[in-house]
């Protein structure tokens, strides 16, 4: 199997696939290199299977706290099988649906591993497509990431274990250690506590989630804390003190000046990803790396004429919609459309622990740090008729300029997560604070919590 083409993406994942697709449409003879399902990390091992078990969770604590709403429910248990079979029902609907996608745009799929020789062939083998080479005018590479794995804490899939092995687990651990408090960390660290598992966070910096604003990371502290889930920060875990066991594993923990040995079932290390940038042919090209990840322009060009890259290989943000949307921007770079470059300001980011997380743009901190004349507006949700009906604690921050811009928009409550894209249309259409707050809002919803911080950064709150 042989073929050439106008454009190749090298990985199939969100980045590629959605490439691909916009390639497709806009008249180029477009294929897909993959050597796995259709779909990558965030379908089969991240974004999918994950919020699957977290609406499982959530769920789970609905019930077992009904009772303040006047609905008692009693022998509520949870079924970790058919919460696994939910899981992967739901990612094979979605995988058969990006299969019928390539099938309806006319998208080559060659199924191997693809390995770059030169600028414009991609040499394919070990997979279902057999040996192929793959010519094509451009090449797009898409080869995401995968976790990040430290000396002395390697995963064995057992006892230590990586984000890939936690969402694979065949029942809830007694107790587990999740070293790094991101995204990933604090998501399965939600969701094993809504299981019944004893959870502590161990973070090296300050606060969790360190890498949103400050007042989110301190706020996700306090509701962790109530929910039974041990937050140890500005702590240091010593790789060298693992010890792995039948029983499990432990460790020594030093934070507040003093050392502690902790034990548990597992260990998740959840301190990053890793870009997939080895053995795939990089040394026959110009393409350069920096920090191991792929260089790469505005236009997602690389040093190596004709060749192009995007999503988590080339850093950034490593999420799914940014690398989704990086592919649009690159087909039609190629298709000579040229495109607006992506602005990370305009990237908005989701966590899918309880309570939900969202931001966009800059924290305040980072406001105030790049030079910016700050007015940050916070609206609670206890203010908030929605959100108390919900039962849920949190709040908005909406940071602006003094010039009338908006910043960012940071919020940590019930779904968040469906209303950011509301502050990402705003930033989009360069929405003021002003025009932000004076944007009707339906009642009684979480929404109005953006109206109001909106307001408030002007000095101009109603609810408060």
């Amino acid at each position: 199997m042989a073929g050439s083409y106008d454009v190749a993406f090298l990985g199939g994942g969100m980045g590629g696939y959605v490439g691909a697709i916009r390639a497709a449409q806009l008249g180029l003879r477009t294929a897909v290199v993959e050597e796995d399902k259709l779909g990558g990390t965030c379908l089969h091992r991240g974004c999918i299977p994950t919020k699957a078990l977290l609406q499982s969770a959530f769920v789970l604590d609905q019930a077992r706290q009904g009772g303040r709403l006047g609905v008692r429910v009693s022998g509520v248990e949870l079924d970790y099988a058919q919460v696994a079979r939910n899981r992967d029902q739901i990612v094979g609907q979605l995988h058969r649906g990006v299969e019928y996608l390539m099938k309806k745009n006319r998208i080559e799929v060659v199924r191997g591993r693809g390995r770059l020789e030169g600028p414009r062939r991609v040499r394919v083998g070990g997979g279902q497509s057999g040996d192929a080479d793959v010519e094509a005018g451009s090449i797009v590479i898409a080869t995401g990431s995968r976790p990040k794995q430290v000396p002395g804490a390697e995963a064995d899939g057992r006892v230590v274990l990586t984000s890939d092995h936690a969402l694979a687990l065949d029942h809830v651990p007694a107790s587990a250690i999740v070293l790094g408090a991101g995204a990933v960390g604090v998501e399965f660290a939600s969701f094993w506590r809504s299981c019944g598992a004893e959870v502590t966070v161990v973070e090296m910096l300050d606060r969790l989630v360190p890498l949103e604003d400050r007042a989110i990371g301190v706020e996700l502290a306090k509701h962790f804390e109530a929910r039974g889930i041990r937050c140890l920060v500005g702590a240091t875990l010593d790789l060298g003190s693992i010890r792995r066991g039948e029983e499990g594993v432990e460790v020594s923990v030093t934070h507040g000046g003093a050392e502690e040995r902790l034990r548990s079932e597992v260990l998740l290390i959840a301190i990053g990803r890793t870009p997939n940038t080895e053995e795939i042919g990089l040394e026959s090209t110009a393409v350069e790396l920096e920090r191991g990840f792929v260089r790469a322009g505005p236009d997602l060009r690389t040093a190596e004429e004709g060749v192009y890259a995007i999503g988590d290989v080339i850093g950034g943000f490593l999420l799914a919609h940014k690398g989704s949307h990086e592919g649009i921007i690159a087909a039609e770079v190629i298709a000579g459309l040229g495109p607006h470059p992506l602005d990370p300001n305009l990237v908005p980011r989701t966590t899918y622990c309880t309570p939900q997380i969202a931001s966009i743009g800059l924290s305040e901190e980072e406001a105030r740090a790049a030079g910016h004349q700050v007015s940050a507006g916070v609206f609670p949700l206890t203010a908030n008729g929605r959100s108390i009906i919900w039962g849920e604690r949190g709040f908005c921050k909406v940071v602006a300029g003094a010039d009338g811009t908006v910043l960012g928009v940071h919020m940590i409550g019930p779904e968040v997560t469906e209303l950011i894209y509301a502050a990402a249309l705003g930033g989009l259409l360069e929405a003021t604070p002003f025009e932000m707050g004076r944007a009707i809002a339906p009642h009684p919803t979480v929404s109005e919590i953006i109206m109001e911080a909106a307001l408030a950064a002007g000095g101009e709150p109603i609810h408060m």
